[in-house]
């Protein structure tokens, strides 16, 4: 989500309260600065957090604990801000294809995917989502107008990716199917983005409204496949399970609310820049807690993967009339604004859709 609802105005009897004392920009900043921190470590354990899950549990069950106790962490805050659900046959038929492709699908093959690769590489994976959207925007979305340092951007972050993932030494010792499950993944969120964007863009309803529905959503899906798939578990040990009520609670439920405050404080832009930590954090982990092997292609490609995926949300500088400039590089009318990149959140006043312009994807986050 890019932002949080606006609050509704009190009705004309309700009696004026004195104001209180305006919290300073210092107490302001730390404020969302330790949110915003909180943000990226909780994502960026994530990975660790599934590997954990997935040595008690199948793939499937991690993912579908992880959205139980995420519904359940946004049902008590709808309930708190009195939101409700959305309404209308399209709305749920447009959001039960937005929660497989932003929830039920990336995170299932997640969990599977790291039960043959690490939980660095999955991280690292991760972060090609902008690369994907960035490609998917150039076929999908003709309002999104490629620039040249764009598919600079795209080139040499799957460049990163190709450094990644060893390519001058054959891939040896990489296990081809648990990786593509994790690229699968990454490329599933800007395909879900652009799906809302284009299916969900005017909707009444606010920001949590549709993304615990979302989740409540996918919640169902996986009720209904992990069965399928699965047998019912033998046994709970506990630190499978406090890893997937984590995942969930913190990961998915938390992360949520915490992007809300951070993206509505500090704008989107800031706010998106949490989804360059999460790789860092996500290898921190899994190295020092996983004893995970790390290579020096690893690191450096990430690296090289993160230089690609800024560039592709980068927008070209204003000229010195102060108008941005359209992709012919002429100087646009005053009164324009430059639309975001794909996957790129915008303002408060801006957004195109209340559920695909935000990072990741509100409920689509790692």
């Amino acid at each position: 989500m890019s932002t949080a609802t606006p609050p509704r105005p009190g009705p004309p009897s309700a009696p004026a309260t004195a104001p209180g004392p305006a919290p300073s920009r210092s107490r302001l900043a730390f404020d969302w600065r330790v949110r915003f921190a909180a943000l990226a470590v909780i994502w960026g354990f994530s990975f660790l957090l599934i590997k954990v899950g997935t040595h008690g549990f199948a793939p499937f069950q991690v993912t579908f604990g992880r959205l139980l106790f995420g519904t359940a962490v946004l049902a008590v805050a709808m309930a708190v801000k009195r939101e409700r659900l959305p309404r209308g046959r399209r709305t749920w038929a447009h959001l039960t294809v937005a929660a497989f492709l932003l929830n039920a699908l990336p995170f299932s093959l997640f969990a599977y995917a790291e039960l043959t690769i690490p939980s660095t590489l999955a991280g690292i994976c991760n972060a090609t989502s902008p690369l994907w959207g960035m490609a998917l925007s150039l076929v999908a979305l003709s309002e999104d107008r490629p620039t040249r340092r764009r598919v600079a951007g795209l080139g040499i972050g799957f460049l990163g990716v190709l450094t990644v993932l060893g390519a001058w030494q054959g891939f040896s010792g990489l296990d081809f199917t648990g990786t593509a499950m994790a690229l699968l993944a990454s490329l599933s969120y800007p395909v879900g983005w652009i799906y809302v964007r284009r299916t969900l863009a005017g909707s009444s309803s606010s920001h949590l409204a549709l993304t615990g529905a979302q989740l409540l959503v996918a919640t169902l899906q996986l009720a209904l496949i992990t069965p399928l798939f699965t047998t019912l578990p033998t046994s709970f040990p506990a630190l499978p399970l406090l890893s997937v009520f984590v995942l969930g609670a913190l990961g998915t439920g938390l992360a949520i609310l915490l992007q809300y405050g951070v993206v509505a404080e500090v704008g989107p832009t800031t706010g998106t820049m949490v989804t360059y930590f999460i790789p860092v954090i996500a290898t921190a982990a899994g190295v020092t807690l996983l004893d995970e092997e790390l290579t020096w292609n690893t690191p450096v490609g990430a690296l090289i993967i993160l230089a690609g995926a800024a560039l592709t949300q980068s927008r070209a500088r204003k000229p010195a009339d102060g108008r941005p400039k359209s992709a012919d590089g002429r100087s646009k009318p005053a009164g324009s604004r430059p639309k975001p990149a794909a996957g790129q959140p915008t303002s408060a006043g801006g957004q195109s859709t209340p559920a695909v312009d935000r990072p990741k994807s509100a409920a689509g986050q790692p």
